[in-house]
């Protein structure tokens, strides 16, 4: 098979794409044909080597992936040959197959492309957590998301509005504020030393409830003193390369909780409990209720062209790449 190999870390255009042999199913895991994968900003970390979780080289990256199953190995028993899944996995994603144990894998229901599907994973997967599982949002509460119109970002707004939460969101430009607001987002600001004013003026003073932080910088300073009291804020990432240091004097005097959340840690502490998140996203996706937009689909041939446009940022929705031809699947009519 096809798939493109992490030789030696570095830039995104190292990536080598060459052949291997096909994998084979073990006790417990299914081989999938992979027709699309998602490309996410942790993988730019992974091929450079700055990632936290990195494996011996040569390896493929990709986190999560969107195929038909072509084979099952021996003590598999929710999943057969030839459903369309969506699969989370470590590495091995930017490849025209992969093998996933059982437990990462959850059936698509009819009318959910591929593409879309591969874009929805992580991304959502890490909101969902950081709102319910980290944050225990409740209806009526108040959202802050920045990072508006990025991945982590665009999911946030829309969950948390699914969720019942007035979501404030803030962008870094023009495109990405207009994308929140077709989003769902309540109110949209852009990015800058008034956030805390804007965000005190729209919440009557109150501040924020919630934040999804994924920033970093001077972003995450503002974030932090636009939280209510008792309020929740969760550290997603560092997307302006800034890491921020925390004013503990901010936390004590507002009675705030700063979280961490790190969603693969999930994944394999509690497979059952991402797949419920899963299916619970992509129900709201069949819904009509989460969109995922795609800016751009790459093949597999151009991999690293795939990582370098989510590196430079400036995008309007997710990036993908297709290992396989992806035929058209039949949109469900939603109402």
């Amino acid at each position: 098979m096809r798939a493109a190999l992490v030789e030696r870390f570095g830039p995104p255009q190292g990536l080598v794409i060459g052949e291997v042999p096909d994998p084979v199913a073990g006790h417990g895991e299914i081989l999938i044909e992979v027709a699309a994968a998602g490309v996410n900003f942790p993988d730019v970390l992974v091929v450079a080597g700055t990632y936290q979780i990195l494996p011996a080289r040569p390896f493929s990256p990709g986190k999560e992936v969107a195929g038909t199953v072509c084979a099952v190995g021996a003590g598999v028993h929710r999943i057969t040959v030839g459903d369309r899944v969506l699969a989370q996995l470590e590495h091995g994603g930017y490849a025209e197959l992969a093998v996933v144990a059982e437990s990462q894998v959850v059936g698509l229901p009819d009318g959910v492309p591929f593409p879309e599907a591969a874009a929805l994973g992580l991304a959502a997967i890490t909101a969902h957590f950081a709102l319910v599982r980290r944050a225990h949002l409740r209806p009526g509460e108040t959202v802050l998301v920045t990072g508006a119109g990025g991945g982590v970002g665009s999911a946030g707004v829309q969950i948390a509005k699914a969720l019942g939460a007035t979501v404030v969101a803030v962008a870094r430009d023009e495109q990405r504020a207009a994308l929140a607001t077709e989003q769902g987002a309540d109110h949209v600001l852009l990015a800058g030393p008034s956030m805390r004013e804007e965000v005190m003026a729209l919440t009557d003073g109150r501040g924020a409830n919630v934040v999804l932080e994924s920033v970093g910088g001077d972003v995450f300073a503002s974030a932090l003193r636009c939280t209510a009291w008792e309020g929740r804020l969760v550290v997603i990432g560092f997307a302006s390369g800034e890491l921020p240091t925390l004013k503990a004097g901010h936390v004590l005097v507002k009675n705030l909780a700063v979280l961490g959340i790190q969603v693969s840690d999930y994944r394999d502490r509690e497979p059952d409990s991402v797949r419920t998140v899963i299916e619970e996203l992509l129900g709201l996706f069949v819904q009509g209720r989460l969109t995922v937009p795609i800016d751009r689909a790459f093949p597999l041939e151009e991999a690293g062209s795939a990582l370098a446009a989510v590196e430079a940022g400036g995008l309007r929705g997710r990036v993908v790449l297709t290992c396989r031809p992806v035929a058209p699947v039949a949109q469900t009519p939603v109402g």
